[in-house]
């Protein structure tokens, strides 16, 4: 396969670059700021897809406390082939530098300074896996920390956004999402520095079909350790409707992850169907739950907390539908 062809499978050489785009069907981008001071959090969120009748995106600004969530299915769109970079009109303009979201009568704009990046290594967030072609779904979580400058108006609010911690990660594939997904991420720990994320679900690529959880950890001393190969660092994951339950492990290190937070307390997050040019419930997504953390380097602690602003989510269709149907039902009966 020729190296052109091998990009735009979705799959990435060792040591390559994973921030831009792969011309696969979808490119996500997620941003995702905490203000542990307030208790608040913001989210925003771009997926650049395509379809026969041209590339067109979906767009998301959604914040806790408070329940807020603005979608759109955006007309256009386009994912930056040299750098990090989504674009959407005026509407979504991202990229490691500057996010700016506009859905009217909400909109954030902020800066981005002194990045924390994913250390430069062989592998990205999905290990060796990112050297595959055609999965259904590859994740990276490029950025781990930051100097935050700018603000939103959510709901007709003004939220300062200056001094939140940041997270930044991308995903990209084929356009199937799994059955099942489960994913997860913190910061608003006791030590600003450190940042939790992992992510999981079915990976599949023709016949190739398995289960796969990544776990990325960020420490305060700088240290950035990721579990998640199936054969020499393994994740076992327990994920119901309101605990994810996760404990990675390798030869030198091991991570245990609890996370819990009600159903009825989740977002309903959109993800595309590309070529038919629609978003449907996807995922349930909450961003105030509660996760704790220990680490362990050769079976001694180096590490452990627990943040209230965790972000936690378990996707799929029929479960995001399930628990829209829900709520409606429980509206028409009160």
């Amino acid at each position: 396969m020729k190296r052109p062809a091998y990009r735009a499978s979705g799959a990435t050489l060792p040591y390559g670059n994973l921030l831009a785009s792969h011309d696969v069907a979808m490119e996500g981008y997620f941003w995702r700021f905490t203000m542990p001071g307030s208790g608040r959090v913001v989210i925003a969120l771009a997926g650049i897809n395509k379809s026969d009748g041209g590339n067109w995106s979906t767009l998301g600004l959604a914040a806790h406390p408070g329940g807020f969530l603005r979608t759109a299915e955006h007309p256009s769109g386009s994912a930056d082939p040299i750098i990090l970079g989504a674009y959407a009109d005026n509407a979504f303009r991202g990229n490691a530098d500057r996010l700016q979201v506009d859905f009217g009568d909400s909109h954030l704009d902020v800066r981005i300074s002194n990045q924390r990046f994913w250390p430069h290594r062989r592998f990205g967030g999905s290990s060796y896996f990112q050297s595959v072609p055609a999965l259904n779904q590859y994740w990276h979580p490029w950025l781990l920390g930051g100097r935050v400058e700018g603000s939103a108006v959510i709901d007709g609010q003004n939220w300062d956004l200056t001094g939140a911690q940041v997270y930044g990660e991308k995903n990209w594939g084929k356009g199937g999402f799994p059955e099942s997904w489960w994913w997860g991420q913190a910061q608003g720990f006791t030590d600003p520095r450190a940042c939790v994320a992992f992510a999981g679900g079915q990976v599949s690529a023709g016949p190739l079909r398995t289960e796969v959880t990544a776990v990325v950890a960020a420490l305060p001393d700088g240290t950035v350790l990721r579990l998640g190969n199936p054969l020499t660092s393994q994740v076992e994951t327990t994920v119901s409707d309101d605990r994810w339950t996760l404990r990675g492990y390798s030869r030198k290190w091991s991570v245990d992850i609890d996370g819990t937070a009600p159903i009825a307390d989740a977002h309903i997050l959109p993800v595309p169907i590309p070529a038919e040019r629609r978003n449907v419930p996807g995922a349930l997504e909450h961003l105030g739950g509660t996760m704790s953390v220990i680490v362990r380097r050769r079976g001694t602690i180096v590490w452990k907390d627990r943040s209230r602003l965790a972000a936690l989510e378990h996707g799929g269709l029929d479960r995001a539908q399930a628990e829209l149907t829900r709520r409606e039902q429980l509206s028409q009966d009160r």
